[in-house]
């Protein structure tokens, strides 16, 4: 039997950059919210939430980016040049929010500037990767396996949108693992932040969707066009129950609900934008198959994978079993 490795290679691929934007949204998240909480003692308890966890959230940014890599060089060689300012941007922002982690817990004088790094790097590095998801959904000039378009293709409209988007999805991931770590005060406040959240979370993702359906042919097709619209209803239906349930599950003041159905709500959006641009791995044009590096390659990349990825997602798992449980004011702070 013959295995499609590129459409394996696709799904770690896809699964990597998943896992990624969930554990890494919601610790981004976190620096989002850090301008609503002026209190000190607020915003330790929200750094403490994440500071065991946080590092090892972005070990899925690494396997995608090295997934790629090996698997789809062409992809690398094309999605790279195409946005290189927004995704040095992005590690600026992650470079900074790192530090920030780090030295805000020795700093006393300085640490409002400090703080100030912590939100301005979350927020840079969000609103870059809605800027680059908006250029891939929009399409990327290629002839012959290279990008052939301008330095500022990626800035558009469409793009820009698409990273204030990101930003509400990581701050309302944020607000729903907040409300999951803390207790009395602090999550009562944030239940009050999540509501108006997922609204603009869900008006968003309600014009992201139409933007592409009516900007872009090729989606419009694949969802109405194709015969499939009856696989793909549920998405938006799926959608709607979810957002429903967060706001039901904030009212009756659940713990762990709201960032559950945060956690599908994101699933359910980036199921829409894989249905939205599927079997091309690059819109418009260029396929998984057609973007694969050699089998013998991929071959040789999968039998790494396939060691090394159970590791990660086992000690990934172990630190949130590990650290568990409400996190308090007074609780051991972060040291390192």
């Amino acid at each position: 039997m013959q295995i499609d490795l590129p459409i394996v290679w696709a799904a770690i691929i896809g699964l990597g950059v998943f896992i990624y934007v969930v554990l890494d949204g919601f610790d981004l998240g976190i620096g989002l919210l850090f301008p609503f909480f002026e209190e000190k003692g607020d915003r330790q308890v929200m750094l403490n939430t994440v500071a065991p966890v946080w590092d090892g959230n972005e070990t899925f940014l690494v396997l995608g980016g090295a997934g790629l890599y090996g698997a789809f060089p062409v992809v690398y060689s094309t999605l790279l040049p195409a946005n290189y300012l927004p995704l040095i941007l992005m590690v600026v922002g992650l470079i900074f929010r790192g530090a920030a982690f780090e030295l805000r817990a020795k700093a006393t004088r300085t640490q409002h500037l400090w703080d100030l790094a912590f939100i301005g790097g979350s927020a840079l590095a969000a609103f870059c990767q809605g800027v680059v998801l908006g250029s891939l959904l929009q399409g990327i000039k290629i002839v012959d396996g290279r990008f052939v378009g301008g330095a500022f293709d990626w800035l558009s409209g469409f793009s820009v949108f698409c990273g204030l988007g990101v930003l509400v999805t990581y701050a309302a991931l944020g607000c729903g693992w907040l409300i999951l770590k803390t207790d009395g005060e602090l999550q009562r406040k944030m239940c009050l932040l999540m509501t108006p959240l997922v609204s603009v979370l869900l008006g968003a993702i309600a014009i992201v969707s139409l933007w592409t359906v009516l900007g872009l042919p090729s989606v419009a097709y694949r969802w109405f066009g194709s015969g499939n619209l009856g696989w793909f209803i549920p998405v938006p239906i799926l959608v709607i129950a979810c957002v429903w349930g967060i706001f039901k599950s904030v009212r009756l003041q659940h713990d762990v609900l709201p960032f559950i159905l945060t956690l599908a709500l994101c699933f359910l959006g980036y199921s829409g934008l894989i249905i939205s641009i599927w079997p091309n791995i690059i819109p418009p044009s260029l396929t998984i198959w057609e973007a694969s590096s050699s089998h013998s390659s991929q071959l040789f990349a999968l039998v790494g994978t396939v060691i090394i990825l159970p590791i990660i997602i086992v000690y990934n798992v172990m630190q949130y079993r590990v650290f568990r449980g409400k996190v308090r004011e007074g609780d051991a702070g972060y040291h390192h």
